[in-house]
């Protein structure tokens, strides 16, 4: 497990709105600890039986320790909403709002820099760990993601990350069917500037002792996917990888889905992803179908060793 768990103490930022109360909803009856909200103006009142608050300071000062910060809120609030979090000490925060500025999101990332805090996002469905807690909205409902997702099994558990919020779930639910527990999803947000990226995730996971392999969805564009190659191959992540590259047929110029995911100037392919994730170990697989059972033969070869840190 990593990000999140029930011990993490949460905040809903925009919890007052449509959107934060259906997901705090969601994270609350999942096991998430959620220990206050805050929309500006809204302070007094509750939501779910949870206080509400002006600014994070307030709820800091009120309920004690908050380690996350989810945000529900207007795109064009996020880095406002995002910088009164961080100034306020909390240090991760998860951005699930799409359409956040560029430069709000570099902003909100210097500033995150400055206070050693992190952040997922923006654009994204959120982390999930299953049979423990969930931040933001992936699973919909606390019973179809308790449904959907297996929880950890010894010696058959993998991590997922993607940049694909539906493909993050749509992973995490076909390797449930195969037999394979899933120790955390991330989906990292599809946006040309986020906070913690497919090679941050991967390190993570590496740590992570209930981690035995990583299941990554890529995409044609950006450059997560081959620096997660370099990081296997400098021995920065050792830790099977079975991947998928999305966009085989993508031309330059051609967007694949998200602002994050797209060829230029003969960058970011999908032969040269896969290229570098295979000349660095990755199993590789051509199509998704593939990655389930793949997946799964990859982790009946592992040495009991292999689940070590």
């Amino acid at each position: 497990m990593i990000i999140i768990d029930q011990t993490r103490r949460v905040l809903v930022q925009g919890i007052t709105g449509r959107e934060g109360r259906a997901r705090t909803r969601l994270m609350r009856e999942y096991g998430t600890t959620v220990v206050a909200g805050c929309t500006p103006g809204k302070g007094g009142q509750d939501v779910e039986s949870i206080p509400v608050f002006d600014r994070v300071a307030e709820a800091v000062q009120s309920v004690g320790r908050i380690d996350v910060s989810v945000l529900f809120v207007p795109a064009k609030l996020v880095k406002v909403a995002a910088i009164d979090a961080i100034r306020a000490g909390v240090k991760l925060l998860v951005l699930v709002p799409d359409r956040v500025p560029v430069w709000d999101a570099m902003e909100i990332a210097a500033e995150a820099a400055t206070h050693g805090a992190s952040f997922v996002g923006p654009n994204t469905l959120g982390v999930l760990s299953p049979g423990r807690a969930v931040l933001g909205m992936i699973g919909g409902r606390a019973e179809s993601a308790r449904e959907w997702f297996n929880e950890p099994i010894d010696g058959r558990t993998v991590g997922v990350v993607s940049r694909s919020g539906g493909m993050t779930s749509s992973c995490g639910y076909y390797l449930s069917r195969a037999g394979v527990g899933l120790s955390t999803l991330v989906h990292v947000g599809g946006d040309s500037v986020i906070g913690l990226a497919i090679p941050d995730v991967a390190a993570m996971f590496q740590q992570d002792p209930e981690t035995d392999a990583i299941v990554v969805f890529g995409e044609i564009g950006g450059s997560q996917e081959e620096r997660l190659a370099a990081m296997m191959t400098r021995g920065h992540v050792t830790k099977p990888v079975i991947a998928y590259v999305g966009g085989a047929a993508a031309t330059e110029g051609t967007r694949f889905s998200h602002a994050g995911a797209i060829i230029e100037g003969g960058r970011g392919t999908h032969a040269g992803k896969v290229e570098a994730l295979t000349a660095a170990g990755a199993t590789v697989v051509e199509s998704f179908g593939e990655l389930p059972a793949k997946t799964l033969e990859v982790l009946t070869q592992l040495q009991p060793a292999a689940s070590d840190p």
